[in-house]
């Protein structure tokens, strides 16, 4: 019976770290200094990314290019930078979890 409880507990861990995993990976390439989860910082919160972009085909991959090469006018005045220092991998894995928050 223990064991089940601790494989139970070690499987809802691996189920909920790709999220917690991304959010790092928002706060290790800076994202979280114009971004937030739920309130307008410099950019769009996440959220309000994930609400736009609901249900686009490609929006993934058009999320991943604009976190690469950055991007204006979609949401102001006030362009997004590109950001070089993320990979294509990261690129994608993070718009991937941009498009989860709700």
């Amino acid at each position: 019976m223990k064991t089940l409880f601790a494989l139970t507990v070690v499987a809802g861990l691996f189920a909920a770290s790709p999220a917690f995993a991304d959010a790092e990976l928002a706060k290790k390439k800076n994202c979280m200094a114009c971004h937030a989860l739920d309130k307008k910082l410099v950019g769009p919160s996440y959220k309000d990314v994930a609400a736009k972009y609901a249900g686009k085909a490609g929006a993934a991959d058009e999320l991943a290019q604009k976190i690469i090469k950055g991007g204006k006018g979609v949401w102001g005045q006030v362009p997004m930078p590109a950001n070089p220092q993320v990979s294509e991998a990261e690129a994608k894995q993070l718009a991937a979890w941009v498009l989860t928050v709700k």
